[in-house]
């Protein structure tokens, strides 16, 4: 069966919004990390806020290699106040509404790869919570942004997670890959 698999970059004091405005350094470790976290993946979750940010650079993006791999790579965003979803010319793009769980589930019944939630953090969040998440991995770049979306609020459910990898990079990124424990 498919996995749910979230990746967030994350600063120090939780910061996981616009990681463009404090991640600077990418180093090759980083690059190969990524390439391996693509290859493992055939089906990407976005929420709405992040496919809002994504839409107006991504679908005519020469960025590669992850421009060719987002605009072929079949997305499904999640969100309860739109009403329609598009990728410019490529057409490889959902709409999940309600009924999250009973999405997910038929998602992750389907043959192939892996599916990826990138940036998103409120998705992720309601994923944890919702015992609908398999891995999360998280980029914490050694830096304290101070202000922005924080990924994990007061007053969350406690969710226990177990650490299943971990990797440093030269750039001083710690990439911690955790799979919550089963109750």
């Amino acid at each position: 069966m498919r996995k749910v698999v979230a990746s967030l970059f994350i600063s120090l004091d939780g910061v996981a919004e616009s990681p463009d405005k404090w991640q600077f350094e990418f180093d090759d470790d980083m690059t190969a990390a990524i390439t391996a976290e693509i290859a493992g993946i055939d089906t990407i979750l976005l929420g709405r806020v992040t496919y809002e940010e994504w839409l107006p650079y991504w679908p005519t993006s020469t960025d590669e290699p992850f421009a060719s791999h987002i605009n072929k790579t079949p997305k499904f965003v999640v969100s309860t106040s739109l009403d329609k979803v598009e990728w410019g010319q490529w057409d490889k793009i959902g709409l999940i509404k309600g009924k999250l769980a009973e999405e997910i589930a038929k998602l992750k019944q389907q043959p192939g790869k892996d599916i990826a939630i990138v940036g998103s953090p409120s998705l992720v969040r309601s994923l944890l919570q919702s015992d609908l998440l398999d891995t999360i991995r998280l980029w914490v770049h050694p830096v304290v942004a101070g202000s922005g979306k924080r990924l994990f609020k007061d007053g969350d459910d406690l969710k226990r997670l177990k650490l299943v990898d971990s990797k440093m990079t030269p750039s001083g990124c710690a990439i911690l890959t955790y799979q919550p424990v089963e109750a």
